[in-house]
C-alpha cells in the first residue's frame, strides 16, 4: 500500500479484476482496511462473458462500453478513488481459437478512452499488480507450477529483499538519474536496429522523460506498475518510419500474437505480420484513425530486476519491464509540456497497446538536435548516465 498505490487513509479504494483473482483482491481489500480505506469497492470481470458476447453477440457491439464502467470512472475522479487493477491470465488460450479481428476489436472502446484521460490528467493514484496463476505458469515454466511462479514474482517486484520498501526507493531514484540525463540529451529522434529491425521514432521539442513515480493532481505519489523498470516518454506521432520487430510475445487478453513485426510509414502502422494473431492486432488497428500511431516509447536495459530472471512471462506487465517496448494508440498528455507539441505531435486513441522491442541483440541510438547521433542502449546498458 505504501509503494504502489500509496493509499491515504480516507480514500475509497476500487479493485478491478478478472473473476478468478478473487484471493488476492479479498487479501488488498483487508490491507487497505487496515491502512484507513474509507471503503473498498470490487469489480470483476470474466473472459469468458468476452468469448460468449464473440461467438453469440452482435459483432457492431463488441467494443460498446457498459454504463457500470463509466459510472465506476466517474467515482473514481468525483471522489479521488485509489485503483488496483490485478494481472495474470487464468484463461490464456481461451480466446486464440476465434476471430482474430473480432477479439481485436473486444474491448471498451470508451472506457478506454475514459481511463487514458483519467491517466493522463493524473485524476487518480493507481497501481498494476500480479497473481500467480496454474495456467500462466504453464506459459512460463512448460508446468503448472504456481509456487514456483509467485518466487519469480517476488524477485521481480523486489519482495526478497530484506527492506523492500527501502530498495524500491533506491530503484526509483535510479530510474530518475536516467530520465534526468535523457532529458537533458533532448533527443530529436530514436533509432533502433537489432534482428529484423531497422525503425527511427521522432521525439517532440517538449517530450519529458519519467520513470516509476508518478504524482496526482491531489498530491498523491504512486507507482503505477509493479514490477517497473522503465524510463518512457510520449514521441511526434508524425514521425515513426522502417521495420520494427517485436521480441517476445504478446498478450492479447485471452489470446497469443507471435513473431510480431509492423512497417511504419510517416508516422503510421502501413503493415502487420506474424506467425500467430496478426488479425487480432489489424482489429484493434480499426479502432479509430489514430490507432496504428505512436503514443509511447520507453527504455529498459539489462539492469532490470524482471529481465535478470531471464524468463519469458507472456504477461504484458511483466515482459515490458523486462526489455524496451512502444505501444501504438494513446499517448501521455503530462509527457509533452508544450500545449503547441501537444495539439499538433501528441497521439490521442482509444487504444494503448504495449509490445516488447528491446534485448540484448537491440541497440538504441538518440539523435541529438545538433544532428550526431550517440548510443542510448548498446549490450543491453544505459550509456547516457
Amino acid at each position: 500500500m505504501s509503494v504502489g498505490l500509496n493509499m491515504r487513509p480516507g480514500q475509497v479504494v476500487v479493485i478491478f479484476c478478472l473473476i478468478e483473482h478473487a484471493p488476492l483482491a479479498r487479501e488488498i481489500a483487508r490491507a487497505a482496511f487496515r491502512a484507513g480505506a474509507r471503503r473498498v469497492d470490487h469489480m470483476y470481470n470474466d473472459r469468458h462473458f468476452t468469448r460468449a458476447h464473440i461467438e453469440l453477440g452482435p459483432p457492431d457491439t463488441l467494443d460498446e462500453t457498459s454504463p457500470i464502467l463509466t459510472g465506476m470512472q466517474k467515482m473514481l475522479e468525483d471522489e479521488q478513488c485509489a485503483f488496483v487493477q490485478i494481472s495474470g491470465e487464468p484463461h490464456p488460450t481461451l480466446l486464440s481459437n476465434l476471430d482474430g479481428r473480432l477479439v481485436g476489436k473486444a474491448r471498451p472502446r470508451a472506457y478506454v478512452a475514459e481511463w487514458s484521460r483519467l491517466v493522463g490528467e493524473r485524476k487518480v493514484n493507481w497501481t498494476i499488480v500480479p497473481f500467480a496463476t496454474a495456467a500462466w505458469a504453464r506459459q512460463v515454466f512448460g508446468e503448472p507450477d504456481v509456487e514456483r511462479l509467485w518466487e519469480a514474482i517476488e524477485k521481480a517486484i523486489r519482495l526478497d529483499h530484506k527492506d523492500p520498501v527501502a530498495e524500491w526507493r533506491r530503484h526509483v531514484e535510479r530510474l530518475r538519474n536516467v530520465a534526468n540525463a535523457l532529458n537533458e540529451r533532448q533527443f530529436d529522434s530514436l533509432h533502433y536496429r537489432g534482428p529484423g529491425t531497422d525503425f527511427t521514432v521522432g521525439l517532440l521539442p517538449s517530450s519529458r522523460w519519467d520513470g516509476a513515480e508518478t504524482v496526482t493532481t491531489f498530491g498523491v505519489e504512486h507507482i503505477a506498475n509493479i514490477p517497473t523498470e522503465e524510463v518512457y516518454t510520449s514521441p511526434d506521432r508524425r514521425r515513426a518510419d522502417g521495420t520494427l520487430r517485436s521480441t517476445r510475445p504478446l498478450d492479447m487478453r485471452g489470446a497469443m500474437v507471435l513473431d510480431l513485426e509492423f512497417v511504419f510509414r510517416d508516422g503510421r502502422i502501413v503493415e502487420v505480420n506474424a506467425s500467430q494473431g496478426a488479425d487480432i492486432i489489424r482489429g484493434e488497428l480499426q479502432a479509430d484513425a489514430n490507432a496504428s500511431m505512436l503514443g509511447e516509447v520507453s527504455l529498459v536495459d539489462g539492469a532490470s530486476a524482471v529481465g535478470q530472471l531471464g524468463l519469458t512471462f507472456y504477461n504484458t506487465l511483466f515482459d515490458e519491464n523486462a526489455t524496451c517496448h512502444i505501444a501504438y494508440g494513446d499517448g501521455f498528455e503530462y509527457a509533452v509540456h508544450d500545449e503547441a507539441d501537444r495539439a499538433t505531435g501528441l497521439n490521442q486513441s482509444s487504444v494503448h497497446t504495449d509490445f516488447m522491442v528491446g534485448g540484448p541483440e537491440v541497440e538504441i541510438e538518440g539523435k541529438e538536435r545538433g544532428g550526431g547521433w550517440v548510443p542510448v542502449i548498446r549490450d543491453n546498458e544505459f550509456q547516457i548516465v
